[in-house]
């Protein structure tokens, strides 16, 4: 058994803890880690938005179009559901025709939504400045007695530059005499 010798005691022990060398070294090592992460972070809250939130409520938007739309008799051509409450005339109802390519919109196949869900006049059928939702539909006669109505609902701008513009497109038929 040895005695501590004067040389040997003045030698670090774990008792005396880092030095704060060390310390800004593991910092800064933990710093640059964590800013390497920080555009994970960015990435997921803008595909959060754009394909949760966004797609949701251009889904919700499509759908109540489309519940619109069919509500409508099998041979209503007048009705104006560009507005709300549908108008009797200045429409076109369930007459075949219209488009469902955003980029192409029909007329009077056509509507436009504020960031709120608000639908929005469209004089001429120009598009408001402020619209932020755009509808658009199309009917089609794929067999006798038998109506499709195709909406689709689109954003006009997503969140960050990450992924593509959300867009919903739903599909329904409609029958003779209903």
């Amino acid at each position: 058994m040895t005695t501590p010798t004067p040389e040997r005691s003045t030698e670090r022990g774990l008792a005396d803890g880092f030095t704060l060398l060390e310390t800004v070294f593991a910092l800064s090592l933990l710093a640059i880690v964590a800013a390497g992460l920080l555009p994970l972070g960015l990435i997921a809250t803008t595909t959060t938005e754009n394909q949760g939130h966004l797609m949701a409520r251009t889904t919700e938007y499509a759908q109540d179009k489309l519940e619109q739309l069919l509500a409508l008799s099998y041979g209503d051509t007048t009705s104006d559901t560009r507005v709300f409450p549908a108008t009797d005339n200045g429409g076109s109802g369930l007459t075949v025709g219209g488009s469902s390519n955003p980029a192409n919109p029909v007329t009077p196949y056509v509507d436009y939504l504020d960031i709120n869900g608000t639908l929005l006049p469209a004089p001429g059928g120009t598009p408001p400045g402020n619209w932020y939702y755009k509808r658009v539909w199309q009917v089609t006669i794929p067999s006798p007695s038998l109506k499709q109505v195709t909406v689709t609902a689109t954003v006009k701008s997503a969140v960050g530059s990450v992924g593509r513009i959300p867009r919903s497109t739903v599909t329904s038929l409609k029958t003779f005499p209903f």
